[in-house]
């Protein structure tokens, strides 16, 4: 009998995982990972990571598994949370649940339940596995899930094939109304429970305040670069090769004080994040404003106004040699080499053709059409039909 040691995190998706591996026949044992201790940034009294591990302990009790609680915070602190900190310094926005799957529940808590004899870990994730046989090897594929709505791939982007040929994903072939639907048939406590927010496994911590504790307010002003700015009206050279067009457009546009006009001021540039609304809290203009850029060394914040400002679009990307990832090492692209993709830069939004080009310094992606708010920091991901091939961290 096969053991699987599944991420019990107190929510109804790895309550309904558990439940369903038992139902195929896994031995299977719960573990609720704790990876956090700080409740000063929590933002209510209440202890979410309390009541998570209380309603995790009741589901196993129910199924008739073995539980326990892992304490991984330290592991967190050091891979999560300084990596957090760390990007918002160098003017990058990191995503904290990407990077939290990599580093905590496919490795930290895949060695503990690999310790305690496990052959597969579980979690609740909608995305599904599959396998093909390449030149003799089996080799893991990530697909998305079946409900589109709720399809997490792209949160397992930066898997490997020794990380995915231990992992199950047993819901990935149901939608979130089926899931609840078989929690309460099953009486499990998490049946209503409502989808978690905030930082994966921290509870509700308010990111602001959050940053706050390491990165020093520090007051910068907010300059406002007019729709129809000279900056905009750049010419185009005439380009020798594909690289040198994919260069010039897959850089930002550079701003400086000068360029726009002073509207307000701010407590951080550090705090913000490129196509962020709110909280910049400056008023009389018709439509919003949104960041547009920011600048941390210089501690000054860009905006532009409206959802279509030039300064929000751009379609080409570049992911440096160090920050690109396959997961299907297989399918890995030599210098030279192109590839048709389907590409997202940020969770929950929908596929867009985009053609992948190696070069030597590292990997461009030109999407068809303008993407809004290409962050650096963020996680580009590529797939072809349903199977999400690699990914990277926008430079």
């Amino acid at each position: 009998m096969k053991r699987v040691i599944v991420g019990l995190s107190g929510g109804v998706d790895s309550s309904v995982a558990a439940y369903l591996l038992k139902e195929q026949g896994y031995e299977v044992i719960g573990l609720f990972m704790k990876n956090w201790h700080d409740d000063s940034v929590t933002i209510s009294n209440e202890c979410p990571w309390l009541e998570d591990s209380n309603d995790a302990m009741l589901v196993a009790d129910k199924l008739g598994i073995p539980f326990q609680v892992v304490d991984l915070s330290e592991e967190y602190k050091e891979r999560i949370v300084d990596y957090m900190f760390n990007e918002y310094e160098l003017g990058r926005t990191p995503n904290p649940d990407v990077l939290c799957n990599r580093e905590i529940k496919f490795d930290a808590f895949l060695k503990i339940a690999l310790e305690l004899g496990a052959d597969y870990v579980a979690t609740g994730h909608y995305c599904r596995k599959g396998e093909e046989l390449v030149h003799g090897e089996t080799v893991c594929k990530l697909l998305a899930g079946k409900d589109k709505n709720k399809d997490q791939s792209y949160f397992l982007c930066q898997l490997s094939q020794e990380q995915l040929s231990k992992a199950l994903f047993p819901i990935g072939e149901l939608t979130k109304p089926e899931v609840r639907k078989i929690a309460a048939e099953q009486d499990l406590i998490t049946a209503e429970k409502k989808d978690s927010q905030g930082l994966c496994f921290i509870g509700k911590v308010r990111l602001p305040e959050f940053l706050q504790q390491k990165l020093k307010p520090k007051e910068g002003v907010i300059v406002q670069i007019a729709h129809d700015s000279e900056i905009y009206k750049r010419e185009i050279p005439t380009f020798e090769t594909k690289e040198e067009e994919l260069a010039f457009f897959s850089k930002k546009h550079r701003y400086q004080i000068s360029d726009g006009k002073i509207v307000a001021k701010h407590q951080g540039a550090h705090y913000f994040t490129k196509g962020q609304r709110k909280g910049l809290a400056v008023g009389g203009t018709k439509e919003p404003l949104f960041v547009i850029d920011t600048d941390v060394n210089e501690n000054v914040i860009y905006v532009g106004e409206g959802k279509d400002h030039p300064g929000l679009y751009r379609n080409v990307l570049f992911v440096t040699n160090e920050e690109l990832h396959w997961i299907r090492l297989d399918r890995t692209l030599k210098n030279g080499e192109k590839m048709d993709v389907l590409g997202r830069i940020r969770y929950r939004q929908a596929l867009d053709e985009a053609v992948l080009y190696k070069a030597e310094s590292g990997l461009y992606v030109e999407f068809k059409n303008m993407q809004s708010a290409i962050t650096e920091g963020q996680f580009v991901a590529w797939y072809i039909k349903d199977e999400l091939l690699g990914s990277g961290v926008i430079s």
